[in-house]
């Protein structure tokens, strides 16, 4: 999920003159640090030219020089799990000690907004997690250590991040990545072993913006985004006053033939259309319209109310927004990557009455859907000084007036805008300042943005874990990724379908494995409430490949190989022992012959294979199986997992 910047130009000195000590910011007390490495490194800052020294309470010792910069590295042996431990680190007179250390495995969770969906009750445009409360208050593991990396993106690789390892209470568990909890949560039951987890995830972002410069360069197809990426940090001053002057300028424009007053309390809407809110202009009738839509909403409020700061929280609003309360600007997305962003606008206590107030929004979409996309429960106002007061619900009929269509505007102006999805902005942000820290591996959901393009996604993926192998300098670590869920994107033609088997694809790239999620999507929701089955399949792969537990099933069936019988197609599967259908026959079939025609297939189970066949086709040439993006199939082995998307003919 994409968040609000603020980027900030200049960077304070990292080493002042006198002796001195400090370590990047995720060697912190309480960490996780990964064991049985020969040479685990350590790094920070210290005096320019000082020897650093380090003892650890195990016994292990190391040692570096300061650069000119007052940069170090150091490398410690690190034993079998265990501690707590500590390490006394000293350069010069100035010293410094790490507390409640534990040796274990280091796991690296990312992705985008569904690896970033938290435990704990969600908001923010989400729906909450199956049985969170029940989850989080069983998640004060002590030996369990999370860390959150703070969003950031970077046109440069970052040295240094933000964050803070935490020992879990219910409350962190509560704030932290559920993927990335759950699965750590199993293995350390399941192995026994302390496991560090890191959490560095950006919603709504592509693989591309994940990936480094020197990656995305050697996969092709990027470099005028990268030598304009290197040319901007010298003179993207200019750059983004213009641009910034030229959307102030369009956003104006948007007015020139809206009603007069329609912002304001006196303004006489009534003839408008009526909607309930929260909802998509689907269901507002408006089909696949892009353009300009306007909203607003009457209401009164509490008496003691008035005058009070609120907080006006309307969850995403596909694409871009401008909100006014009673005619006052008190907000706005205005940049077409805000789609998955949740409004939070403050509301000045001056703007605030108790009877006659106005909410009016301009929403503008570019493309796809449009609308506020929420539950109704995001949709509200809040007192800013009062989290005991409930809070005032605006999910009830507004009004609405369908505005411009997004041909009558202008080109919305940009100038190649630096954001959270521009090539290695979050490598460098929030990668790189964890490299090249030891790690047993890490577990990856993301896709669904780059879901229109899931041809370059075969190559762009397998490059981005090579990438990361790279720059950790630790081998062909474990890396599990989760296959995109079951999602109605509304103009979906198969590109869905076509990323799953790009994710598929990636399990050619060695030490990978993939969690399918077939049965655990909501075809209404691109965020499916059941993480623990997400987390848990991840688990299972780490378990069997990674910590040899060899006779756990981990993978549901994955196509192998299709042969022609006469008019039937026999499908091959790995990972399927027990292959059967729940409630009925296998669903989701198609087939088709020489001329291109799909149509939906009978399928017979034969043991660990099985038979597709159609009337309707006399001499097949290709199957497939759940193409559709919010397909939900039935097909499973014997460990309960599911199948996973698949055609013959890719």
């Amino acid at each position: 999920m994409l968040r609000t910047l603020l980027l900030v130009g200049a960077v304070s000195a990292l080493v002042p003159a006198q002796d001195s000590i400090r370590l990047a910011t995720i060697f912190q007390d309480n960490m996780v640090l990964q064991r049985e490495k020969k040479a685990a490194p350590l790094w920070g800052w210290a005096t320019a030219g000082a020897k650093v020294t380090a003892k650890a309470s195990w016994g292990a010792g190391g040692s570096a020089q300061a650069d000119a910069d007052g940069r170090f590295r150091l490398t410690l042996q690190t034993p079998g799990a265990g501690g707590p431990h500590t390490i006394d680190l000293s350069a010069g007179k100035a010293t410094h000690q790490l507390k409640n250390v534990l040796l274990g495995d280091v796991w690296v969770c990312s992705g985008q907004s569904n690896m970033e969906m938290k435990t704990g009750r969600c908001g923010d445009g989400f729906n909450d997690v199956v049985d969170w409360k029940k989850e989080a208050a069983a998640g004060a593991y002590k030996r369990i250590r999370l860390f959150t990396v703070r969003n950031k993106i970077s046109k440069v690789p970052e040295r240094d991040c933000s964050g803070t390892w935490l020992v879990p209470t219910e409350a962190d568990v509560r704030d932290f990545s559920a993927v990335g909890f759950f699965f750590g949560r199993i293995l350390h039951r399941e192995v026994g072993i302390p496991v560090g987890l890191i959490s560095s995830e950006w919603g709504g972002t592509v693989c591309e913006s994940w990936t480094s410069s020197a990656g995305l360069r050697k996969h092709g197809g990027y470099d005028v985004a990268l030598d304009t990426l290197d040319a901007s940090a010298q003179s993207q001053g200019d750059a983004a006053r213009k641009v910034r002057a030229a959307s102030r300028s369009w956003f104006e424009a948007l007015e020139e033939k809206a009603p007069e007053g329609w912002k304001t309390n006196g303004f006489d809407a009534s003839k408008w259309n009526e909607v309930a809110v929260p909802g998509l202009w689907k269901a507002m009738g408006l089909g696949d319209f892009d353009g300009i839509v306007r909203q607003r909403i009457n209401f009164d409020l509490p008496s003691d109310w008035e005058g009070q700061e609120l907080l006006l929280e309307l969850g995403p609003i596909d694409d871009m927004d401008t909100t006014w309360f009673n005619g006052r600007r008190v907000g706005g997305m205005e940049e077409r990557q805000a789609w998955n962003v949740p409004r939070r606008y403050v509301v000045p206590g001056a703007s605030v009455k108790a009877q006659g107030n106005v909410i009016a929004i301009r929403v503008v979409d570019t493309g796809g859907g449009g609308g506020l996309s929420t539950s109704p429960d995001n949709v509200r106002l809040r007192l800013a000084s009062r989290s005991d007061v409930d809070a005032f619900s605006l999910a009830r009929p507004w009004r609405w007036l369908k505005g411009r269509p997004i041909g009558d505007l202008k080109r919305f102006p940009s100038a190649g805008r630096f954001g959270a999805n521009h090539p290695t902005a979050l490598y460098n942000g929030m990668i790189a300042p964890l490299v090249p820290l030891g790690i047993t591996g890490a577990i990856w959901y993301q896709g669904e943005s780059n879901r229109e393009r899931g041809h370059e996604y075969r190559t762009l993926f397998p490059n981005m874990i090579t990438d990361w192998r790279n720059a950790f300098g630790q081998g062909d670590f474990p890396f599990y990724f989760v296959q995109i869920a079951p999602y109605n994107y509304g103009s979906d033609t198969g590109q869905a379908a076509e990323l799953r088997e790009a994710q598929m694809m990636a399990l050619k790239t060695k030490n990978t494995g993939m969690a399918i999620t077939m049965d655990v999507g909501n075809p209404r929701d691109i965020h499916p409430k059941n993480k623990v089955a997400v987390g848990q399949r991840l688990a299972f792969w780490a378990l069997a490949r990674t910590y040899g537990k060899r006779d756990l099933a981990y993978s549901g069936p994955l196509y192998r190989e299709a042969k022609v019988e006469g008019k039937l197609i026999r499908l091959h599967f790995d990972h399927a022992r027990g292959l059967h259908a729940k409630e009925g026959k296998p669903s989701h079939f198609e087939i088709r012959g020489a001329d291109g025609k799909w149509f939906a297939a009978e399928a017979r189970i034969d043991g660990e294979s099985i038979v597709v066949f159609s009337e309707k086709v006399a001499t097949p040439v290709a199957a497939r199986f759940a193409w559709g993006a919010a397909d939900e199939p039935n097909l499973f082995n014997g460990a309960g997992l599911p199948a996973s998307t698949f055609r013959t003919d890719g």
